[in-house]
Formats: structure tokens, C-alpha cells, sequence
């Protein structure tokens, strides 16, 4: 195999990401280059040296390949094109280029399951049940005297019935996810050899790895059988449940598992450096834990970990997080720490806007054992931006305009993603620095832009984002954090305070998290502090929701 067109410019550790930090760029939203209120790549490459000296060692950025954008990316219809509003495959390889000068690894966002409905596969797929590409998708008759019902009861991910009647072919069309996005069908050959083509191409083009999208969804059970019925109506981190419905037959199937592996002798073809898979599904640990190594098979190296998101801030649940990581993502397995992302509600908002408690989950991200996520703008503590549902463009928010606008604004969670997606804030001019003055940015501003922006925070010595400059270094500089052992310290864990360990050759560190309101007594003693979220941090007690870092001696 010959060598990629843009290979990293030193050979890397074959277990580089495990040690790594990760930063997620939602492409719209990170900065605009070109003036047309929208971010760009070209937005990235001017903004890199902001991320390298923060010391993150990876990004990872939202789709940028072609598509009609009904999804914002994530509806492909050309997987080897650029769209033109992100800018042209030699600007790309240029970003590559950039990233791998500064010694930092790309990955790319890569959806395998699905296409968009104007991708020429599908359109041939449609038009007739003879064509070349019929079975690229997957069809199926319908019931009834006139065909006109659904094959089974199957709701998709997004809350919609998974059939759509295309009276061309006089069938249905399955999806996962939204309408347009019919999904792939890898039970034919063809399927695979032509998705397996695309990861070769861009691993060529120097990339380092894949964020894969709704993995769980690449197979469905091949009897189509009913979906047994559930008493969640809203979908949870623990499983794949909506509207009443567990999504047991058209996700998370035993071939899925399988695939994982396929695709890692793929990526194993590439080996300076080492690519990294890291997919995103839903579910039990114990089961999803199956991505990562499947009958003896190696497959992805990591699966997000949703439950970080939804577990209540306190020591005891974030122990029992630790626990069920450590029991089901041991060594040489590595679980995600991820606490935000691009359909998710915003860090600081689930806080409460609550500063201290922002850098207190930071130390804890980057302190125990697993692989760091940071969704841009979370280091500045950036906020939902509150839109209304029937002013939404997010796809999701434009299905469930029928929603009552209170019960949305009581929910925890988003059901506008355009609320968690909104432009990142640079500094304290009228379009907070991520377009020009006389462009209109293609999602409205966080109110409080003058007072929470990158330029603002970096000349504040205790601001949230010199506090993740500083946690960060520690990890990117000390072994016992980016690769050491990690035990929970149970003899000093309480319903105030979580505690635990990490150790590498001789060294040993204490991590100590007060989170709760009132000042507890230091329980490690009179070591050296290595780093702590609070100024003039005192020696003998932990401050309401301070945490620090101990080297014991």
C-alpha cells in the first residue's frame, strides 16, 4: 500500500490516541474567512495557533463534503467533493498541512449509515427496482391491500417513522435518522467495497482518523421484525428508546459489531501514524463496549460515552461514572470523556452558569483516565442561545414545530440544535469577532457576547479559559495524567467529594474534587498542589467547588 498523500511529518506513537486531547469544531459556527456569515476551512487554518496554544493535540470538525445541507453536513451527497461554501479539496489539503506542521492530528466526521436523498446513488436507487444501484438502499413493499402501510412499526432516531413511500419503485425507503437521509444497504458488496473506497480516500488525503456517526445504525435486523414497545417517550444516554418505542431491531445488531472490525483492517492499511476510529452510538457500556473488541476482534478504538452528559453533578454519581468506565473500558480499552457536543445542550448552561463548577468538570475531563472531548467554545463558557422552535433550521427543530414552545424551554435538554451550534465568540466587536461587521451571521449571537469572548478571558489570569490552558499542559506534560493507572480513592470519597489517583513509574498524583457548595477539610494532607480551579488555593481545605491536583510525596 502506498504511503498517504499527506502523511504526519514524524512517525507517531501507535497509541497516540489514547494520550490525546480533542477539540470539536462545528465548521459553521468556528469562524468565517470568506465574508458570507458562515465558518469555513479556511476560518480553521487562521484559527489553529489559538487551539495549539491551548495544547490540544487533535481536531475534530463537523462534515464538509458536499451536500444540500438539510442536515448541515451531515446529509451527504458526493463523499469526495467540498462544498463551496466551505471552500475546495486544495484548501482542504492545505488544513492538513497545517495541522500536521504543528505536530497536532485531524479527524475527519465521517457518515457511513446514510446519504442525503440527492446523492446520485439514491437518485438511480429510485428511479426503478431494476437499475444498477436498486438495492444500494434499502427497500421493502408495504402492507396493505394498496401497499400504502409501513413494512413495520420502526420510528428513527429522530422521533419520525423510519418509512418513507416512494410511489416510483412502489416501496418504501428506510432511514435511521431524518427522510432525507436514506440509509445505506451493507448487505450488498458493492455497498461496502464503495464506503470502504471513501475511508481510503481520505486517509490518503493525510487524514488521521474518523468520528463515525450513528455506527450503531449501519445494520438492521434482517427480518425487519417489530420493534418491542418501551416506557420512555424521549431517548436517554443508557439506551435507544423513542416515543414509546425500543429501537431493538433496527439498531445495534450483532453485524454492526462486525463491521468495526472490517473497517479497522482498513484503516490498519494506513500505519504512519496509526488512524484512530472513534464512533458514536447509544446504549449499554456492556453492550457498545462490543465496537471496541468483538469476539476477539479489534475494532473501533473508542464509542462515545454518552452517560457523562446526563449524570447529576455530584461526587457520588460521578464515582459510579468512573466506576462503570473503569469496569467495562479497563486497559487496554479507553473510554471517552465527553460532556457536550453539536446536538447537545451547551456545558455551562447544564451548570447553571455556574464558572466554578465549568472549570472543576474541566479538571475532572482532563484528569482521569480516558480520552478528553471539548466542544468548541466550551472553554469560554459559552451558553445556549435561546431560538424559538418555529425559527429553527435545524432539521430536527423544523420536524417538531408542532411542540408547544414552553415545554421546550422546560426541557434540559435541546430540541433545536441551532441552539448549541451558534458562532463562537472572539473577541468584543458587533459579530463577536466570527464574521465581519457587515455580515450577518447565519445563526444569531450569544447575548452576552462582550462579556464572554476569547479575547477577553485570554487577559484574565483566572479566567475558564487560562484555566483550561493551564489544566491542559499539566496532562499534555505529565505521564501519570495522559497514560498513567487510575484508581478511585474510596477511603477518601464522600457525598462531598470525589477522589482518586493516578500513577506512572514512581509518580502518583491525587485528584481531589470538592463538588459541593460548603468548604471541606483537605483530605490528602500538606503535599505540593500541582494545579487547583481556585486562587490562592488553601492548604488545609478545599473551597466549594474547588478541585485540585496533588503530587503526594
Amino acid at each position: 500500500m502506498k504511503s498517504p498523500a499527506n502523511p504526519s511529518p514524524i512517525r507517531s506513537d501507535p497509541n497516540w490516541w489514547k494520550k490525546t486531547t480533542v477539540y470539536h469544531i462545528y465548521l459553521r459556527s468556528f469562524y468565517d474567512a470568506n465574508g458570507d456569515g458562515i465558518g469555513d476551512i479556511q476560518g480553521v487554518i487562521e484559527r489553529l495557533d489559538y487551539l495549539a496554544d491551548l495544547g490540544y493535540e487533535t481536531v475534530w470538525i463537523s462534515p464538509f463534503t458536499q451536500s444540500p445541507q438539510r442536515d448541515f453536513g451531515y446529509d451527504i451527497s458526493d463523499y469526495l467533493s467540498i462544498s463551496a461554501q466551505y471552500g475546495d479539496m486544495p484548501l482542504f489539503e492545505k488544513l492538513v498541512q497545517e495541522i500536521h506542521s504543528r505536530k497536532m492530528k485531524i479527524v475527519f466526521d465521517l457518515v457511513l449509515n446514510h446519504t442525503s436523498d440527492e446523492h446520485d446513488w439514491f437518485k438511480e436507487s429510485a428511479s426503478s427496482r431494476d437499475n444498477p444501484k436498486a438495492d444500494w438502499y434499502i427497500w421493502k413493499d408495504g402492507k396493505g391491500r394498496d401497499g400504502r402501510r409501513p413494512p413495520n412499526n420502526w420510528r428513527a432516531m429522530a422521533g419520525n417513522r423510519a418509512w418513507t413511500y416512494y410511489p416510483g419503485r412502489k416501496q418504501f425507503n428506510y432511514t435511521a435518522f431524518l427522510p432525507f437521509q436514506p440509509d445505506l444497504n451493507y448487505r450488498n458488496p458493492e455497498v461496502k467495497q464503495a464506503m470502504f473506497d471513501v475511508v481510503r480516500f481520505w486517509l490518503y488525503k493525510g487524514v488521521d482518523g474518523f468520528r463515525l456517526d450513528i455506527i450503531s445504525a449501519i445494520y438492521e435486523d434482517p427480518e425487519l421484525r417489530h420493534n418491542p414497545p418501551s416506557l420512555r417517550l424521549t431517548p436517554s444516554d443508557k439506551a435507544l428508546t423513542i416515543f414509546f418505542q425500543n429501537l431493538k431491531n433496527n439498531f445495534l445488531q450483532t453485524e454492526s459489531f462486525e463491521f468495526a472490525a472490517e473497517l479497522r483492517k482498513v484503516t490498519d492499511e494506513f500505519d504512519n501514524p496509526k488512524r484512530v476510529l472513534i464512533g458514536e452510538s447509544h446504549g449499554e457500556e456492556e453492550l457498545i463496549r462490543r465496537f471496541c473488541h468483538d469476539n476477539g476482534k479489534r475494532g473501533l478504538d473508542a464509542i462515545f460515552l454518552f452517560k457523562a452528559i446526563s449524570t447529576p453533578f455530584k461526587a457520588e454519581n460521578y464515582r459510579q461514572l468512573l466506576e462503570t468506565f473503569e469496569k467495562h473500558f479497563p486497559p487496554p480499552l479507553v473510554p471517552t470523556l465527553v460532556f457536550a457536543n453539536h446536538d447537545r445542550n451547551r456545558v455551562i448552561s447544564r451548570l447553571g452558569g455556574n464558572i466554578e463548577k465549568a472549570k472543576l468538570l474541566a479538571l475532572f475531563q482532563f484528569t482521569c483516565r480516558g480520552i478528553p472531548f471539548t466542544y468548541y467554545g466550551d472553554e469560554i463558557g459559552m451558553p445556549r442561545v435561546r431560538i424559538p422552535l418555529k425559527q429553527g433550521q435545524d432539521a430536527l427543530a423544523m420536524q417538531h414545530r408542532w411542540v408547544p414552545q414552553f415545554l421546550v424551554d422546560r426541557s434540559k435538554e435541546i430540541l433545536n440544535r441551532d441552539e448549541c451550534r451558534t458562532p463562537m465568540l472572539w473577541d468584543e466587536k458587533p459579530n463577536a469577532g466570527f464574521c465581519s461587521d457587515s455580515v450577518k451571521p447565519w445563526l444569531p449571537l450569544a447575548e452576552n457576547f462582550r462579556e464572554i469572548n476569547v479575547a477577553k478571558q485570554s487577559s484574565d489570569p483566572y479566567s475558564l479559559l487560562n484555566f483550561y490552558r493551564r489544566v491542559i499542559r499539566l496532562r499534555n506534560t505529565t505521564p501519570a495524567l495522559n497514560e498513567g493507572q487510575m484508581e478511585i480513592a474510596n477511603d477518601i470519597c464522600n457525598k462531598k467529594v470525589l477522589a482518586y489517583y493516578r500513577t506512572f513509574g514512581n509518580k502518583r498524583l491525587a485528584v481531589l474534587l470538592n463538588m459541593s457548595e460548603s468548604a471541606v477539610k483537605n483530605p490528602v494532607g500538606h503535599d505540593e498542589i500541582a494545579i487547583s480551579t481556585h486562587h490562592g488555593a488553601e492548604t488545609h481545605r478545599l473551597q466549594p467547588f474547588e478541585g485540585r491536583v496533588v503530587r503526594l510525596q
